[in-house]
């Protein structure tokens, strides 16, 4: 009945609004109904909302009532809170009465809009949106009443809200709707409410995703079909009208807004507040897991897609397989996806997220299901599955791909069994998909002609023909003849569809001329999206494999042959490979192989591994290959090898196993270089590892190892270090918990308990017996020994001694009884002719033969161990014995040697640690055969070598255990002191070595140094040339016929040409660096493709090679190759091992003005050693060397040292440059060490390591590279006028020029471009440098305060003569003395000279960037040339020295010392300085005061002249009172030093002269007593009175006139 209709009558009791309308005569029901006493609460709440209803009016189109937030259309929060919770609390009660008209109410309370404007959640439980959350909880609850009618009107509020606009249900409220309706349904009173139930349910499903569809709460959608949902299920509901009362229920619900009069606006302002809200999209404090792009409707949407998928994928328990409850409930979460899915939009098949749900939550379901037997279930997973063939084919290819044949082709080709329905259901779904031609070519194109698909229109057409020919004749079969012609019937229906789709789909194409054929035009029935053109359209992944592909008859045959390769590959992998490059469907590169490996389907993983692990070359490429395509960068060890294995099986042979673990081993290092020491560590840690593996999880293996065994297991493995254990411990944890899945039967080395069988089985015994019996029966003896051998050599560990000694000595008799020679004259005969008057052979049954002692020692019978014969061995062979002997020899005819060498070939079949032990006694067998006194022999040396030979491809882990039994071996034979023995070691290491090059080497390994190790130690210990020489012959032939494969072994060749180039032998020498100079010359790229030690240990050899006494060409050739080395670095010659390191290991090349740059420390252990190197022979003691070398050096820094960083260059600096020049420095530390020097009485030598042109050349050089780089390299300016300033004060001939010249060109070209800070540092170390002199020199002349000199040379002559013909040495003393005065007159000429070099330098510097320089700079000078005069000064108040000095220079004929000449000058270029600096800048001097600086310096000079032209001081003179009495004229010696002193009064005076009549008055009280002494005083040059009336009359006579 229409609401508008019921309105008017009810208005009395509901008031005048519209909501009372509806909520008036159901609270008026309710008083009526409940029983008060019970209820008092709920009578109370209800009178209370009638009186408020009586108490508003109608405000339908007040806007300002239709808040958000506001429960009901009209009112405000409060007062919709006040009338909906009578509701709620009539809900609660559960009392059918009082339920159903509260029911009804809150129906049209949704149905009509009323309730509006909020958001209802668990998660909002405030305001409006509360008290619509509990009418909507306690409806749900009201759905277990237990009542028919309470059952239908829960199901329609419920369908109700969830189809109102105006109120968003969201999250778990929306599922516990959904649940409540499951209940209906699963627990329904009758059929008919369970089918409303199914039906609500499918129309919520479609009201909800109509929403996510548009993303809005306003949608238009078609009601639900009852009759449609009953297709697979629930038929038996049916009640007669059921299904028409169940559709008229769901109509009724959905069209309640058609209804009333105010239904029209109703439904446009009932979602006018909503929308808004919805449509806001999710903040961070909303649920989590939710996307920030994604709306609420969207959130809800997906949510309740999932719950239904994960509902579908319950199983019954164990308890009760039998859950018909579970299996409904299955199969209506089944049903309401199909619904979904049939309504489904693009949305779900052109959003990400939606796709994604559906492949990770449906897909699922459809997968877990299909294991399941039900009819109904299997029927509804097909109309699902067919969904994804019409709607989701571009989107879930792949998927599709996995659910045909298990759905489809799984049933379609059972021929023989089939279930009827389970057939029909896919032959009925099968013609539906062979109408569409779209679908059709899609399944051919995408599936058929894609070489990692299935081909499954093939398989649908062969299983559809087939069923049409029905089973086979006498077949066995359960099918009857009229399900088989039903069969037959409907197969063929489907072959004509297919056929007349393609013929559709080809007449489309001829129509349109294009190969895509159009969009089918019912868009209805596709979804009415864009989505559905056909997948090769818009698969491009799978289109862009076949691009020279034109058709699809093409891309079939393609797949075709791909597949027959994969096919030979699982039978042979080789053929297949060699079949796919053949019919070039994969190229012939290992990458393209290594591709087809790694990506292609239906390969068998076990024929993988064995095709990696071939020998043949190919095979290797693609091995390495496919190893190099992992990168296990940051990888733990455990992870990586699990990742590697993961691909492939490890092959059952151990070779092919060595082969990839050791290729794995090497890019395990290269992606991690820091994780080992080398690449052998990785690959004996792989090997550990597999076996761990095989150990922890086979059961056959009973005692487990344990941490403690593995951690024992790898000791010594990281290069003879151990591995951290708790790296080990943390790895063995790893392997333990998770097995690595790989071929079970891989062999494991055995290693316990094989030192206990020889005692077990008793073969010591046995051995011992046999030995015993040699002498008496070798024949039978000696059998049983070589079938041990043969048969048991696994298991005889240390017995294996015994073994080998037996077949010495059976091989030893054996050539006694040919007549063949003694080993003996092997040992004896080193340079000497074979007697050519002896036979050549002669037989031992000769009697007379036998009288040779090694023979009789054989004869005897005595024990193979020579050391234990007895005492009378030296006496002869009795005839009895001869005998004895003669006779047994009859029987070694009968055994040759063909049994004999067996066991020695069949070594290389024995177990892993049977070999070793094997090895260990051949070599303890061999070294007593060697050293035996009376009978050495090389039988078992010659075995040892073939032994090595058979046993060298075993794999790397045995082979190097093998090698370090024979390394340790040989080195001791190589050694021995017998030349024979050591060439013939050397030879056979030789052919070891040829052989074992003939295998490549693998990057970070380290094992072909291990094996040419024992070259080295025997190069650098033996002390026989001859041996030496053969190393280097033997080296050289290995290098220059294997340098292809030389890898790691290149360090061993130039450890030993680097003992060969400085070895005492001038042709050793000259042999080494002939194939030195080919390596350079020719082989140059193989040095450097391994790591950067390699071209280290080549510098160093190259250096030794500099430091040869023997020809100065090779030393120079030595130094030119250095600077060929240094060309191919800067060209890049050297990058690609950088290049190989995958992770951060490229060159990186500063561009001068970076800080933080830096080159890669591979690229810089390249050019230390070469820099370093060249620098120490800048010191070398040949001038042609030392030359050559500092030219070559300078040049690579000057042409290369663009590519150098910051920091490189600071390094090159400290540990190339400064050590260039350390010979200077040594010089100025000369002065600290002349003391002791002249005190122990040694000589003093110049020290000159250098002439002055190469100083010269040098310092230029040092200067031109410091400008140059000045950018990078400014940090080290002090270093560099540190350097130049000890080349001035050096003694050396040519370096105080030198150092001078060099400064003022560094000034020269950085004067504008230094800091002021840069300025000050050069100055200071000028400063420094002279400062430092001074203790030195005052030491030097302190050794003179003891010395006593003669007192004229003509004295010192007759006391020399007199004490020679007296024979006395009396006059020694006077000698010393002498000769110490000597040298130090030499030392303070030096140092005067420097000092004055220095004070001339300064000046130069200022007058030429005077305008560069602060006030701090310049107050650095003034110290400067301050510090030196009063230095001179200091040094010439030493009268006593004086006096000294001129008695030695007049004895020695030489001239005094300057040291009045130094003061002087000193003084005379202070004073110039501080005047030019008057003069010549204004403000700065006025800033530091340099007037009154510039007086006290005239002063100075003023009292210096004084001093000197009076016996007294001017200052003791006006101390004294005025006495008159005679002046004494001066003597010669004064009057000298007086007119030498003129000069620098003069120019003091005419300063002084000079000055303004101002600054002259304010410092006349300082100058005026000065001019007086002047005065009174003595001069040698009339010059001075004339300045001295000039200053009276110009200058203190103006003063005196205007005082």
């Amino acid at each position: 009945m229409s609401v508008g209709s019921s309105g008017g009558g009810s208005q009395s009791l509901g008031g005048p609004t519209r909501c009372g309308w509806v909520l008036g005569p159901s609270l008026d029901k309710i008083i009526k109904n409940v029983a008060w006493r019970k209820h008092s609460h709920l009578v109370n709440a209800c009178k209370s909302a009638l009186d408020k209803l009586h108490s508003l009016s109608d405000a339908e189109n007040s806007q300002d009532l239709a808040v958000s937030g506001a429960p009901l259309f009209g009112f405000n929060e409060s007062d919709g809170e006040l009338l909906l919770q009578p509701l709620v609390l009539a809900l609660e009660t559960a009392y059918p009465k009082v339920v159903e008209p509260a029911l009804d109410c809150v129906y049209k309370l949704f149905g009509l809009g009323l309730i509006r404007g909020c958001e209802v959640s668990m998660e909002r439980v405030s305001g409006g949106s509360k008290v619509v959350f509990d009418i909507l909880e306690a409806v749900c609850k009201c759905g277990g009443l237990g009542d028919e009618a309470i059952e239908l009107a829960v199901l329609k509020v419920l369908l109700s809200a969830v189809r109102s606009p105006a109120v968003l249900i969201r999250g778990d409220c929306l599922v516990d709707i959904v649940k409540s309706c499951y209940n209906v349904y699963l627990g329904g009173l009758n059929g008919t409410n369970q089918i409303c139930a199914k039906a609500v349910l499918a129309q919520m499903m479609i009201i909800v995703f109509m929403r996510v569809e548009v993303d809005s709460m306003v949608v238009q959608f078609k009601s639900v079909v009852v009759g449609d949902l009953l297709e697979f299920s629930d038929r038996n509901l049916n009640e007669g009208s059921s299904i028409q009362f169940a559709q008229n229920f769901v109509n009724e619900a959905v069209q309640m807004f058609n209804e009333g009069r105010f239904s029209a606006d109703s439904m446009q302002s009932a979602a006018s507040t909503p929308p808004a809200e919805v449509a806001e999209h999710k903040k961070g404090d909303e649920s989590p897991g939710s996307l920030s792009d994604y709306t609420k409707i969207r959130e809800d949407g997906l949510m309740l897609f999932k719950n239904l998928c994960k509902l579908s994928m319950k199983f019954s328990s164990q308890e009760q397989p039998d859950d018909e409850i579970l299996l409904r409930g299955k199969t209506l979460s089944l049903e309401l996806l199909k619904v979904i899915m049939d309504n489904a939009g693009s949305i779900w098949r052109t959003n990400e997220r939606f796709l994604n749900n559906v492949k990770q939550y449906l897909c699922l379901s459809l997968l877990k299901n299909s294991a399941l037997s039900v009819m109904t279930i299997f029927q509804l997973l097909c109309s699902i599955f067919e969904n994804f063939l019409t709607k989701f084919r571009s989107g879930l290819k792949s998927e599709i791909g996995i659910f045909f044949p298990m759905l489809i082709l799984r049933v379609l080709e059972n021929v023989l069994q089939p279930s009827f329905l389970q057939k029909m259901t896919i032959l009925n779904l099968l013609e539906k998909i062979s109408q569409d031609p779209e679908i059709v070519i899609d399944i051919f194109v995408n599936y058929d002609c894609d070489v990692d698909a299935p081909n499954i229109f093939e398989r649908t057409v062969n299983g559809l023909l087939k069923t049409a020919l029905g089973p086979p004749p006498g077949s066995a079969t359960t099918l009857s003849p009229a399900h088989d012609l039903t069969f037959r019937l409907e197969s063929v229906k489907c072959l004509v569809s297919i056929i007349k789709s393609m013929g559709l789909w080809m007449d489309q194409q001829l129509k349109i001329g294009d190969f895509f054929p159009p969009s089918s035009s019912d868009d209805e029935s596709r979804g009415g999206d864009e989505s559905n053109l056909s997948d090769y359209d818009l698969q491009s992944e799978a289109a862009s494999e076949y691009s020279d592909a034109a058709t699809l008859e093409q891309r079939r045959a393609y797949k075709l042959e791909v597949q027959k390769g994969v096919s030979l590959f699982n039978k042979k992998p080789s053929k297949g490979i060699d079949f796919l490059i053949r019919n070039k469907r994969i190229s012939g590169s290992p990458e393209a192989v290594v591709d087809f490996l790694k990506n292609t389907s239906g390969l068998n993983e076990a024929m993988i591994g064995d095709y990696l692990g071939e020998r043949e070359e190919f095979s290797l490429k693609v091995m390495h290959a496919y190893v190099d395509s992992f990168n296990f960068g940051g990888m733990d060890f455990g992870e990586a090898i699990r990742f590697f294995l993961r691909g492939f099986r490890l092959p059952g042979e151990a070779q092919k196993i060595d082969r990839i673990m050791e290729k794995f081993a090497e890019r395990y290092c290269k992606c991690n270089p820091t994780s080992f020491t080398s690449a052998d560590t990785a690959y004996v840690l792989a090997y550990s590892v597999i076996m761990l593996n095989t150990d922890a999880h086979n059961t056959m293996v009973k005692d487990k190892m344990t941490k403690a065994d593995f951690i024992r297991n790898n000791r010594g493995i990281d290069d003879g270090k151990d591995l951290a254990e708790e790296y080990l411990g943390d790895l063995y944890d790893q392997i333990v918990r998770n097995e690595i899945k790989m071929k079970a039967d891989m062999s494991v080395p055995q290693s316990k308990q094989s030192n206990n069988l020889n005692r077990l089985l008793g073969l010591d015994g046995i051995l011992n017996f046999v030995w015993k019996q040699t002498e008496e029966k070798p024949l039978g003896a000696n059998g049983a020994i070589i079938s041990i051998a043969i048969e048991d050599g696994n298991y005889l560990q240390e017995a294996w001694e015994h073994i080998l000694t037996c077949l010495s000595r059976f091989e030893h008799l054996q050539l006694l009884g040919e007549g063949a020679p003694s080993d003996a004259s092997f040992f004896t005969t080193q340079n000497g002719e074979p007697d050519e008057k002896s036979p050549k052979s002669s037989s031992l049954r000769k009697k007379g033969t036998l009288q040779d002692p090694a023979v009789m020692a054989v004869v005897r019978g005595g024990s193979y161990d020579s050391t234990s014969r007895k005492s009378n061995t030296s006496g002869l062979v009795t005839p009895e014995q001869i005998s004895n002997f003669i006779s047994n020899l009859n029987l070694l005819d009968q055994v040759g040697s063909f049994e004999l060498n067996h066991i020695f070939a069949h070594s290389q079949r024995l177990k892993s640690e049977a070999i070793v032990a094997f090895v260990k006694a051949l070599c303890k067998v061999s070294m007593s055969e060697l050293q035996s006194p009376t009978d050495p022999r090389v039988f078992s040396l010659t075995k040892i070598v073939e032994v090595a030979h058979y046993n060298m491809n075993r794999i790397r882990l045995v082979w190097s255990r093998i090698w370090s039994v024979l390394s340790n071996f040989f080195v001791s034979v190589g050694l021995s002191e017998n030349l024979s023995v050591a060439i013939f070691v050397m030879d056979s290491l030789r052919q070891l070595a040829m052989k074992f090059l003939e295998r490549e080497e693998l990057g970070n390994y380290n094992f072909q140094n291990e094996f040419l190790m024992p070259f080295v130690i025997i190069m650098q210990k033996s002390s026989s040339a001859e041996i030496r020489e053969l190393i280097v012959r033997c080296i050289s032939q290995m290098v220059l016929t294997r340098v292809n494969n030389v890898k790691s072994g290149w360090k061993s060749v130039f450890m030993v040409f680097t003992a060969a180039a400085a070895d005492e032998r001038k042709n050793i020498v000259l042999l080494a660096f002939q194939t030195m100079e080919k390596i350079v010359r020719e082989y140059f790229p193989h040095i450097t493709e391994v790591e950067a030690v390699t071209f280290t240990d080549c510098v160093k050899c190259l250096i030794t090679f500099t430091s040869s006494r023997f020809n100065s060409d090779v030393s120079l050739n030595a130094i030119a190759f250095l600077r060929f080395f240094a060309v191919k670095l800067a060209d890049g010659g050297l990058t690609l091992i950088v290049e190989d390191n995958d992770d951060d290991s490229s060159v990186k090349v500063v561009d001068g003005e970076g800080t933080d740059g830096r080159i890669v420390t591979s690229k810089e252990s390249y050019w230390i050693p070469l820099l370093t190197g060249l620098s120490r022979l800048t010191s070398d003691p040949r001038s042609a060397i030392r030359k050559s070398a500092l030219e070559v050096l300078f040049n690579i820094l000057k042409d290369h040292g663009h590519l150098f960083s910051q920091q490189f260059w600071i390094s090159i600096f400290s540990t190339v440059i400064y050590p260039v020049f350390e010979s200077a420095s040594n010089n100025k530390e000369s002065h600290v060490q002349d003391q002791s020097l002249i005190a122990s009485g040694s000589p003093l030598p110049q020290s000159q390591p250098w002439d002055s042109e190469t100083i010269a050349v040098a310092a230029q050089c040092l200067v031109d590279i410091f400008v140059s780089f000045y950018t990078v390299v400014r940090s080290q300016l002090v270093g560099l006028v540190s350097i130049l300033a000890v080349f001035i004060t050096s003694t050396g001939k040519g370096y105080a020029s030198t150092g001078v010249g060099a400064l003022m060109r560094l000034v020269k070209d950085l004067g504008s471009r230094l800091l002021e800070d840069e300025w000050k540092d050069i100055f200071l170390a000028l400063n420094k440098t002279a400062v430092s002199t001074f203790p030195g020199m005052m030491r030097l002349i302190r050794t003179l305060d003891n010395s006593e000199m003669p007192d004229d040379a003509q004295v010192y002559l007759n006391n020399s003569n007199l004490s020679s013909n007296n024979g006395f040495d009396n006059d020694d003393a006077e000698d010393d003395n002498l000769q110490t005065a000597g040298y130090i007159i030499s030392r303070i000429k030096s140092h005067v000279a420097a000092l004055l070099l220095i004070m001339q330098v300064i000046t130069d510097i200022y007058k030429s960037h005077q305008q560069y320089l602060s006030s701090s700079n310049v107050k650095i000078l003034l110290d400067t040339f301050s510090s030196i005069a009063s230095h001179a000064h200091h040094l010439n108040c030493e009268t006593t020295l004086q006096l000294k000095l001129q008695r030695a220079c007049s004895i020695l004929e030489i001239s005094d010392p300057p040291i009045v000449h130094f003061e002087n000058e000193s003084y005379e270029n202070y004073l110039n300085f501080v005047h030019d600096l008057l003069m010549s800048n204004p403000s700065l001097s006025k800033e530091m005061n340099i007037e009154q600086l510039l007086v006290s310096v005239c002063e100075t000079v003023v009292q210096l002249y004084l001093s000197c032209a009076s016996s007294e001081s001017a200052s003791e003179k006006r101390v004294k009172s005025p006495i008159i009495h005679w002046i004494l004229p001066l003597g010669s010696a004064r009057r000298e030093e007086l007119a030498a002193r003129t000069s620098l009064l003069l120019s003091a005076l005419r300063i002084l002269n000079g000055m303004e009549r101002d600054s002259f008055k304010r410092y006349v009280s300082i100058i005026f007593p000065l001019l007086v002494d002047l005065v009174r005083s003595e001069h040698s040059s009339g010059e001075v009175q004339t300045v001295l009336s000039s200053i009276f009359r110009s200058c203190i006579g103006p003063i005196i006139m205007n005082s």
